[in-house]
């Protein structure tokens, strides 16, 4: 079902699901952070929030890796927040089974699930189900092509060189609206931004490191090419990580061990230099990728981007490496009781 675009500013959360500590600083079990997630999930709805997004993962930080069950748990215990991936790894995956666990999730949510698609920033994946990473944007690519056929929800006639072809075969269960909430996450290469606009599907940009300004040639080529196609005007919608607290001070004392920690482990498998303190301040600060602060803050950083960009939904990445589920629930409340109302507000003007 084709998203248009609206005037309208959301405001989201996403998760990974990371791995978070316990009160003696040794991480969690797996199903503890899975029933935490599901707490943070609940809460976002009871404050408000439009989105709330969860991760495809398949490595020891994070617990998620089946992101739909939990979206599904979430879904029973919420009545008006939307729900989705942050991203669904769909090269790893078929597109088709995809579709059916989202149509399903819309289901039992009543019309609230979205999907993500994206090639995700690991790879853990891939061996995982037995695909070939020298493949990584074939599959995608053809991953993509199919899964775009199937928001029909009609009779799919296909080929491919990665699976079966198909011959007017239909999918089920359907949704109730006649298509799913789709987007496609992308990092911001020109031609991931293109091929978005090919197939007619809004946008997220994942905007995690630099300024987030720099992105602005990527909103603009997204429309452009959207004419180009022949598609109608999509929404653009933006990611980025962050933490609330009651103060500046606070809220990076809070986060800084466990993004240093997180950055410098992910560092050390990519062959990148240690995360200083200098560099998460300079990312912090006004012009960075990181919304770390007081909601005044927090919210100041997001309506500037926002208006900078002409996005139409910003989403939170509010969990960091072991942050504690405490300082998670706590951001979460901030986030949508206090930072929510503020952006609203300033950007009426968009409504």
């Amino acid at each position: 079902m084709p998203i248009t675009k609206s005037s309208a500013v959301e405001l989201g959360l996403d998760t990974f699901g990371d791995r978070t500590a316990g009160p003696d600083g040794e991480p969690l079990s797996y199903d503890q952070v899975i029933r935490d997630v599901v707490a943070e999930g609940v809460l976002a709805d009871k404050v408000g929030l439009d989105f709330f997004g969860v991760g495809e993962h398949h490595r020891e930080d994070f617990a998620v890796s089946a992101p739909e069950v939990v979206l599904a748990a979430i879904a029973a215990k919420t009545d008006s927040i939307r729900l989705g991936t942050a991203v669904t790894v769909l090269s790893s995956d078929d597109p088709i089974r995809v579709y059916q666990r989202f149509a399903t999730l819309d289901a039992i949510s009543g019309g609230r699930a979205e999907v993500i698609l994206g090639r995700g920033s690991f790879t853990e994946s891939f061996p995982l189900f037995g695909y070939d990473l020298a493949q990584y944007e074939e599959l995608f690519s053809e991953k993509l092509d199919l899964f775009a056929e199937l928001r029909s929800e009609g009779p799919i006639t296909w080929n491919g060189g990665h699976r079966a072809p198909l011959t007017g075969q239909e999918v089920f269960p359907k949704t109730a609206k006649g298509g799913l909430t789709t987007w496609i996450g992308v990092g911001g290469s020109p031609e991931s931004v293109v091929r978005a606009a090919r197939y007619g599907i809004p946008l997220v940009l994942a905007i995690i490191g630099g300024e987030p300004a720099r992105f602005e040639p990527f909103v603009d080529l997204y429309h452009r090419a959207l004419t180009e196609f022949g598609h109608s005007e999509l929404p653009v919608a933006m990611h980025s990580p962050g933490h609330v607290s009651d103060s500046d001070e606070q809220a990076r004392e809070e986060l800084w061990p466990h993004y240093r920690d997180q950055m410098n482990r992910i560092g050390r498998e990519r062959g990148w230099p240690a995360t200083t303190r200098g560099q998460f301040e300079q990312a912090a600060g006004p012009d960075g990728s990181l919304y770390v602060g007081s909601p005044d803050t927090v919210a100041a950083k997001i309506i500037q981007n926002v208006r900078a960009l002409k996005v139409t939904r910003f989403d939170m990445k509010y969990g960091n490496g072991t942050l504690s589920h405490e300082a998670k629930m706590r951001s979460i409340e901030l986030y949508g009781e206090k930072v929510a109302p503020i952006v609203r507000e300033a950007l009426s003007d968009q409504r």
